[in-house]
């Protein structure tokens, strides 16, 4: 009864997944158990770092932050355990009570055999070719021992058969007793063992096949991987060549343009160096007669005497009726040099550090002086120049000529496009009025404030055909549709009067005679660009969206135009403190052409300012400029008008040949 019971007990404590003796059994929340090893090898071949499901019932248990150790452990299999291996295993063929220790194992007979019976057992014939396995061997783990089940209802009986309907092996008594029903499918346990081998080499067939299929699919991957970094290398190298040959080219181009730089600073400091020799040498002529007419006040006075000191007081007095020193002069050699400035190539695909920008201007008298209100963009990439006093609107070609007059007879204040080629005009009288394109009044009313309610008015149109009227007076901007009716917004200014409008993006740049400022359309100051010193600022929109803003020195007739960013910060100088006919008022209008020239406009004159690239007007880069100003250089002393009559008559004796 005690070998039925110990084998019963061992073959309890085998674990069903693996077939050897538990070792560290974990229970799950079905109440199975299996030990730890097991549990780890199902919850990864699960696929779930989470949960955990049990072979035997199915049921899923939660696995606590992933970890197996965390499962409750069976104490009572581990006692169990515990003591079984600290039992020694006994002989279990011997008759007598007192049992020997087993010292081995009898895997065809199923028994535990100590020294005498091991002895006995290896001289009968039957049993020559029994395996056997000594029990040290058991005990390391090196060896698994093949176990013989037995009934549990019927110890003395081997489980011989198998019911597959039960899934379960069963005495031949059970099957006598528990499935002879119909539908029980009982066979002997060797043939479903044999079938139950059968489908195991059969899966483990396919799972080779299953194996081989994936690390066929990761070779493949492998070889892709190793495609892409090929491929990432050879880009690499080629970015490293590329980078290289760019950096090469850049430091040629920054030579060139170094050269260029100084190549302009050496013919400014050439002429310049000229003028001061030529000063110098006027100063030591002064210096030299001045001499010598003051150290013969203690000479003694005789003819010749006299006679040379009246030459001296002569050379003396023709030196002192030249001409002061023109500073005009110096001013004009050092403007095309002060004009030049560096442009990146920024957002450009053309590689190269950039050029050097000269600039051409361009001056057009006003045909009507002292009336310009204001100046705008036309849809056809012309610039209009509006007068006020019934003069109407002279339109400029960017090559600065007049092509069109129109709308005569009307006090203009303020005038702005549409995007279909309509203008919308405030007149003297704050009235606001639409036009077509040719120019002919519609019928559109608008409800705008009077001169008494508003005060001066402006206007400016933004990207959605809105109209946007300030008022200085009233401090505040009405904004209309172009259908006319009553304003669909009014936005405040407080804190400024808003003397000039300009749409810009989402914002309003408002001028308000010192200060630019950047509003939002609800009225709010973002950002804000004040006098500086002498220089009034004037703004306008460039053709690629950044701001312009012209710096003007009233006193000096001084203009110097940069291109500064939607927060006001300066970006580059455009141009650099250009000599302009000194205005009689410091209203002026500044903006940029749809081809690239910017023209600025006083109450008497346009400047149209071009950028020459390789001769190309309009464009901003390096070139010759097609425009210059000269004026002659009037003789001077004695030399000069000497030198000016021989000019004079030269050009007498070749008048008469001819």
């Amino acid at each position: 009864m005690a070998k039925e019971l110990k084998a019963t007990i061992t073959q309890s404590l085998e674990r069903p997944v693996c077939l050897t003796t538990f070792t560290d059994p974990k229970i799950l929340s079905c109440s199975h158990t299996y030990c730890k090893v097991c549990l780890e090898r199902l919850l990864e071949s699960h696929g779930d770092d989470q949960m955990i499901r049990c072979p035997v019932c199915r049921d899923y248990t939660q696995v606590p932050n992933q970890d197996v150790c965390k499962l409750p452990a069976s104490l009572a299999f581990r006692n169990l355990i515990e003591d079984v291996k600290n039992q020694h295993q006994i002989c279990t063929n011997c008759d007598s009570e007192d049992k020997s220790k087993a010292a081995v194992y009898c895997q065809d007979c199923g028994e535990y055999l100590c020294a005498t019976c091991h002895n006995m057992h290896s001289q009968w014939k039957n049993f020559v070719d029994h395996e056997i396995i000594a029990m040290n061997e058991i005990s390391s783990g090196k060896v698994s021992i093949r176990r013989y089940r037995k009934c549990r209802k019927h110890p003395k009986e081997d489980e011989e058969c198998f019911c597959s309907n039960c899934r379960r092996f069963t005495c031949f008594r059970c099957v006598i007793m528990e499935h002879k029903d119909q539908g029980h499918q009982v066979i002997e346990s060797a043939v479903y063992e044999s079938h139950h081998t059968k489908t195991i080499e059969e899966l483990k067939s396919k799972v080779e096949k299953k194996q081989s299929c994936f690390q066929n699919y990761i070779d493949f991957i492998d070889k892709e991987q190793k495609c892409v970094d090929d491929a990432m290398k050879h880009c690499a190298d080629d970015i490293v060549k590329a980078y290289d040959e760019a950096v090469q080219q850049l430091t040629e181009n920054r030579e060139i343009l170094l050269g260029e730089v100084k190549g302009k600073t050496e013919r400014v400091e050439e002429a310049l160096g000229e003028m001061k020799k030529s000063a110098q040498q006027r100063i030591n002529q002064l210096t030299t007669i001045a001499e010598m007419v003051t150290n013969r006040r203690n000479a003694p006075v005789d003819m010749d005497t006299l006679a040379v000191y009246d030459t001296l007081c002569e050379d003396l007095q023709e030196a002192l009726n030249q001409e002061n020193p023109d500073y005009e002069q110096p001013n004009k050699t050092c403007m095309k040099a002060k004009n030049s400035s560096f442009e990146r190539n920024s957002g450009k695909n053309e590689l190269g550090l950039g050029k050097i920008v000269n600039v051409v201007v361009k001056s057009i008298a006003l045909p009507i002086k002292n009336r310009m209100n204001a100046m705008i963009n036309t849809p056809d990439g012309r610039m209009a120049v509006v007068y006020g006093r019934g003069y109407g609107v002279n339109i400029f070609s960017a090559a600065g000529c007049l092509q069109q007059t129109v709308l005569k007879d009307i006090h203009i204040l303020a005038l702005g496009f549409l995007s279909d080629g309509r203008c919308a005009v405030t007149d003297s009288s704050n009235t606001l009025a639409l036009y077509t394109p040719e120019f002919t009044k519609l019928d559109v009313m608008f409800e705008t404030l009077n001169w008494n309610e508003g005060g001066f008015a402006n206007l400016t149109i933004d990207s959605y055909n809105l109209i946007y009227v300030s008022y200085m007076r009233a401090k505040k901007i009405l904004v209309f549709l172009s259908a006319g009716g009553k304003a669909i917004k009014e936005i405040p200014c407080h804190g400024y009067e808003p003397f000039r409008i300009t749409s810009y993006s989402d914002s309003l740049i408002i001028w308000t005679g010192n200060i630019l400022l950047l509003i939002d359309k609800e009225g709010k100051v973002k950002h804000a660009l004040r006098k500086q010193g002498n220089n009034s600022p004037f703004a306008a929109v460039s053709q690629s969206n950044t701001i312009l803003i012209a710096m003007l020195n009233h006193n000096k007739g001084l203009v110097s135009i940069a291109e500064y960013t939607d927060e006001l910060k300066h970006v580059r100088d455009l141009v650099n403190e250009y000599k302009i006919e000194k205005p009689e008022r410091g209203w002026c209008y500044l903006q940029q052409y749809r081809s690239g020239e910017i023209a600025f406009c006083t109450r008497h004159n346009l400047y149209i300012i071009h950028g020459s690239r390789g001769g190309m007007v309009g464009s901003w880069g390096p070139g010759t400029p097609y425009w210059r100003s000269k004026k002659k250089v009037k003789a001077r002393g004695k030399e000069g008008k000497r030198e000016e009559k021989k000019k004079n008559g030269k050009r007498k004796r070749m008048k008469t040949s001819e």
